[in-house]
């Protein structure tokens, strides 16, 4: 049995603690908010299970830097967003700071309040350290809550990272009211820019077809309890993005994620339509409507996945 420090006290952390203490092990949530140190509550761990928003995943990734953690502890990585100041996935942060430890990352299509009512669902664990993916998944597996393990962790972690901006697209073509065939045409074409992205970023592109990329899309363009899609249905309603955030329950990465993405790909030449329809319905410069038509209006060109 292993003992495990979740950081972060939201939704997502405490479903996971669950699900591992289920399991029989040890679990230790820590926030910000509480008096429980970090220093303290790091004592004896075997495993450490990052829950943060991306905001938080550098501040705190620092000062686990400055203890003495030993060197087998596991490093897990839930986060899905990219980092305001280097345009890089928190993989890149906690890599720089602790990579004398295993990382793994966790990915899927885990609606936290699905999981919470004992619905069925499956992840995947990715690492270079085959060992430690195991050991996670070993740690996590249920009857209801299947987990794979995979090599492509860069693949897997971009696979959660991006489909947010996609998922708000997919919020804003329902709110619209214009039907399942634009959602499904935004959610392939959606696809096909997180592959782009993704291969130009080191990923395979086999790996967005599984459960972190295909599977974490499809749950989250088709939910209301995404909160991404949330944002994107609000903005559709009517709403500005303030009186959006004000109503939301959690965070929305994809809110911080896309327009991070979009100015890292205008400086490298990466293609991004999509997201650049998001950016703009976001900062208030182009009305949903408006939004969707420029992509129906893009020029004509053959299909590609990339």
């Amino acid at each position: 049995m292993s003992e495990i420090l979740f950081l972060g006290g939201g939704a997502w952390g405490t479903t996971l603690a669950k699900l591992a203490k289920v399991n029989g092990h040890t679990v230790k949530l820590w926030s910000r908010s509480q008096e429980l140190s970090l220093v303290e509550a790091v004592l004896d761990v075997d495993m450490i299970v990052s829950c943060l928003p991306m905001s938080a995943v550098a501040s705190v990734a620092m000062k686990l830097a400055r203890l003495d953690l030993p060197e087998q502890t596991i490093l897990l990585s839930t986060t899905k967003g990219l980092d305001p100041e280097t345009a890089k996935p928190p993989s890149d942060c906690w890599m720089q700071l602790l990579g004398q430890h295993p990382l793994v990352i966790l990915s899927g299509p885990n609606l936290a309040c699905e999981i919470q009512q004992g619905l069925p669902t499956a992840t995947v664990v990715a690492s270079a350290n085959r060992q430690a993916a195991q050991r996670v998944q070993t740690c996590f597996s249920s009857e209801r809550f299947r987990v794979y393990t995979a090599t492509d962790w860069r693949g897997v972690e971009l696979g959660g990272v991006l489909k947010n901006v996609i998922a708000i697209a997919a919020g804003i073509s329902d709110g619209l009211g214009l039907g399942a065939n634009a959602r499904s045409a935004l959610m392939t074409r959606g696809l096909a820019e997180m592959i782009q992205v993704g291969c130009h970023w080191g990923a395979q592109s086999e790996t967005f077809f599984g459960l972190s990329g295909m599977g974490d899309l499809l749950a989250t363009c088709h939910s209301n309890l995404s909160r991404n899609y949330q944002i994107g249905f609000a903005l559709a309603s009517g709403k500005t993005l303030q009186q959006a955030l004000e109503t939301l329950k959690g965070t929305a990465e994809g809110v911080y994620t896309a327009p991070i993405l979009m100015h890292y790909a205008q400086d490298v030449g990466l293609d991004v339509p999509i997201t650049e329809q998001v950016c703009a319905v976001l900062e208030g410069t182009s009305p949903p409507i408006q939004a969707f038509a420029a992509l129906m209006n893009r020029r004509l060109r053959g299909e590609s996945l990339s």
